[in-house]
């Protein structure tokens, strides 16, 4: 199913044995776009370090109550390797907290969750994704700091990016939603992150292969539309594009 990070933000946390705390941001790597933390906000609870969530640990996502059940206990979380709050998340902490929790390491092996483009086969291939030699580099962004990116179509500005729309069986970042208000009187559009030609993170600009009238003349995006799989089979088809579900079907593994 496919969700929109701020309506995922306040979703309440619950471990095992009680509340963890509620959803602040999401960190996601720049090669796959994929989510590989939930940042929770624990209010007074273990408040000067960040609490990152794996996606390994989700067990269940319950949009009508809006919580998030987790496979830990509240102890385990608080004797994990600590990370102070707004410092970056380097790959040792990274290696020390997934074998605190015993959960596979995702940059080892092909695909964007290891061994698998979907982080429940993965789960269940620890194993193997244990054992990959195939090793590849990343850079972890946050949701919250990539808002307000500035999107640059190929002959021109598009706007700015207001949110991001993950599938929560693989936690990809399917689409930018993107806020066109100051050229198009607010029409919000979305964008593929596949369709991504560079990106300057320095100057907080997004470039993509589309011009700005391919991107004005896409069906409509609105807060209101339920993202079904025939409004987005519209939208590839518009951009000449196949879907991603095809290609997750045919196996793609790299996409950046």
């Amino acid at each position: 199913m496919l969700d929109k990070v701020n309506d995922l933000k306040g979703f309440r946390m619950e471990a095992l044995d009680g509340p963890i705390g509620t959803v602040a941001e999401l960190y996601f790597d720049d090669r796959y776009w994929t989510v590989r933390y939930l940042v929770a906000d624990t209010a007074a609870w273990l408040k000067e370090r960040q609490v990152l969530i794996s996606p390994f640990a989700v067990t269940s996502v319950n949009r009508e109550d809006r919580t998030i059940s987790v496979s830990q206990a509240l102890q385990q979380i608080e004797r994990g390797p600590t990370l102070e709050a707004h410092k970056p998340v380097s790959r040792q902490f990274e290696k020390n907290y997934h074998d605190h929790f015993g959960w596979p390491t995702y940059w080892k092996g092909p695909c964007a969750w290891g061994s698998s483009l979907y982080v429940a086969t993965a789960r269940d291939q620890m194993d193997r994704s244990h054992k990959e030699e195939h090793f590849w580099d990343h850079h972890l962004r946050s949701t919250k700091d990539v808002t307000g990116h500035h999107i640059q179509a190929s002959d021109g500005e598009i706007g700015h990016v207001d949110d991001f729309v993950i599938d929560d069986e693989s936690w990809t970042i399917r689409y930018f939603v993107v806020d066109t208000q100051i050229i198009w009187l607010g029409k919000k559009v979305l964008i593929s992150p596949l369709w991504i030609d560079k990106i300057d993170w320095a100057d907080r600009n997004v470039s993509v292969t589309e011009t700005q009238d391919a991107v004005r003349n896409s069906p409509e995006y609105s807060e209101a539309f339920l993202l079904t799989r025939d409004y987005e089979t519209r939208l590839h088809k518009h951009y000449t594009r196949l879907g991603y579900w095809d290609e997750d079907r045919a196996g793609v593994k790299h996409r950046f």
